[in-house]
């Protein structure tokens, strides 16, 4: 099975069953007290895409069908994020769920309690549970921000699964976002959606993938384009070391993001790294950040300044 870094990867009971996510931020005890300037208003980036872990697997237990050798790297934790993130200006950042803890959220928790005002959330939830009304709400109440899909060849049923029209419903109601993690085959799933819960937020992550194969192709990028018709519609513009060429400085990947730039503006794009994959060697937490900061020419500086901070700053930590 894949992993999100799209690297093999043993993920057995986990990928058979259906999850979504939840980010979560306020109420675990977070502030904007950190990352702000004299306005009050931060002036450091935002990663909105990172996982982290601990080693510690005895206070920390791996979820059933998982085993240490499933950790690669064996480690990475906040103070290892940080050591990448804080010399490029990225003071905020919004945690993935590693599913190595399944719906377990203990040490992403503590994370986030540990470092207040820094880190946004993204937790897992079963959208197969009978009672997962009462846990979005529960979720909610503690500050959950977005509900995460992880397309594994099922998303051809979520048009029509219950669970995911109460998940979108509610979502809606909420104001809070559904995540989808998906292949360009699934942006039409998506697609459908999007039209039927049009009053839901939605973030693509990582390009929906399209590029995966080494070729952007213009049809998945059309597609996945087409998806700036629903307003709520946001794209992660993340991933760089998984797409395309693959290698950096990731050029290849400019005319892709100018698209997405031209179809739904830079208010719905945000910048995004997938630590720590993105920091496996050859590959280098400066080089994501700089393809934005530094070459795509075509991007003004209030672009830049939306999609490194201001979309995920509205999206996660409003």
């Amino acid at each position: 099975m894949q992993h999100e870094n799209y690297t093999t990867f043993s993920r057995r009971d986990f990928i058979e069953h259906g999850l979504v996510g939840v980010a979560s931020i306020g109420a675990l005890g977070l502030t904007r007290q950190h990352a702000a300037g004299a306005d009050g208003k931060s002036t450091g980036w935002i990663d909105a895409h990172v996982h982290v872990w601990s080693p510690d697997t005895k206070k920390y237990p791996l979820g059933e069908g998982f085993q240490k050798s499933d950790m690669q790297p064996v480690s990475f934790t906040a103070e290892e994020l940080f050591a990448h993130c804080r010399p490029v200006g990225v003071e905020r950042i919004v945690l993935i769920q590693m599913s190595f803890y399944q719906y377990d959220h203990t040490y992403m928790n503590q994370v986030m309690q540990t470092h207040p005002g820094v880190f946004s959330g993204v937790a897992l939830i079963d959208h197969r549970s009978d009672k997962l009304l009462e846990r979005i709400d529960e979720l909610a109440s503690i500050g959950m921000r977005g509900f995460r899909l992880h397309s594994r060849g099922d998303a051809a049923s979520w048009v029509d699964d219950p669970g995911m029209a109460k998940l979108w419903t509610r979502a809606g109601e909420l104001d809070l976002a559904v995540c989808p993690l998906i292949n360009p085959a699934d942006i039409p799933i998506v697609d459908a959606l999007c039209k039927k819960f049009p009053d839901t937020t939605v973030v693509v992550d990582h390009f929906a993938r399209v590029g995966i194969s080494g070729t952007i192709e213009d049809r998945d990028l059309t597609q996945l384009s087409n998806l700036a018709r629903y307003p709520k519609v946001h794209v992660k513009t993340s991933a760089f070391y998984a797409l395309g060429q693959k290698a950096a400085p990731y050029m290849d990947l400019a005319p892709m993001i100018q698209r997405i730039h031209d179809s739904f503006g830079a208010e719905r794009m945000m910048w995004a790294s997938d630590c720590p994959f993105q920091v496996q060697t050859p590959h280098t937490y400066e080089a994501s950040l700089s393809l934005i900061r530094d070459r795509c020419d075509f991007l003004s500086a209030s672009d830049k300044q939306w999609i490194l901070r201001g979309t995920a700053e509205k999206v996660y930590f409003a």
